[in-house]
């Protein structure tokens, strides 16, 4: 009986310490020491949540950068790949329709990058490579019927929004594309 008390005890203990306490003391250090990310990177406009920093949204209207594809249209709760493997004829078929989409939307030009016609693990990546955004300036042109002589403005404005690696050697240059579709609709007002 008394190993029966000592291992209730223990349990009592344990959850108390594991289960309460020390997620209480990292989520303490988080909002002390990382306060904007501990509470989701929240990006506001007008004093309204637009979204965050760290997950991905879907934009599909063609005047904005659109994002990568994600399995679970950028819902949070399930988060996560399709699970298709390199041999999987739905994804093969998925990805030749993403190509196909591309092209047409981006007045057939075939040289896409990868991060647009491939998800992300988790299904919520906020970024895309330089290459991906660069690669739909002219369709966002065209959609804002805005003369061409203005791509080089676009092209600035993506070569100022470039996030190098963190610590200068994890992970890839990207560009968070809620913050450049914000950055492209603040630029258009200003010249408007």
């Amino acid at each position: 009986m008394k190993t029966v008390l000592t291992s209730i005890k223990l349990f009592l203990f344990m959850t108390i310490l594991t289960g309460l306490l020390y997620p209480l003391f990292i989520t303490g250090i988080a909002k002390v020491f990382f306060s904007e990310k501990a509470g989701g990177s929240m990006i506001k406009q007008n004093g309204i949540i637009i979204g965050s920093e760290l997950i991905g949204q879907n934009f599909s209207e063609p005047q904005y950068f659109w994002p990568r594809p994600s399995a679970t249209n950028y819902n949070a709760m399930p988060s996560g790949g399709s699970n298709l493997g390199p041999t999987s004829a739905e994804l093969k078929k998925e990805i030749e329709n993403r190509r196909k989409q591309l092209i047409s939307a981006n007045g057939g030009n075939e040289n896409i990058p990868a991060d647009l016609l491939f998800g992300s693990a988790s299904g919520l990546d906020p970024d895309i490579s330089p290459q991906a955004a660069r690669y739909q300036v002219d369709r966002i042109l065209a959609a804002r019927d805005l003369d061409h002589s203005l791509k080089t403005l676009l092209l600035n404005l993506i070569d100022e929004h470039i996030e190098r690696p963190d610590l200068g050697v994890l992970g890839e240059p990207r560009i968070n594309v809620l913050k450049l579709n914000l950055a492209l609709d603040s630029l258009l007002k200003v010249r408007k």
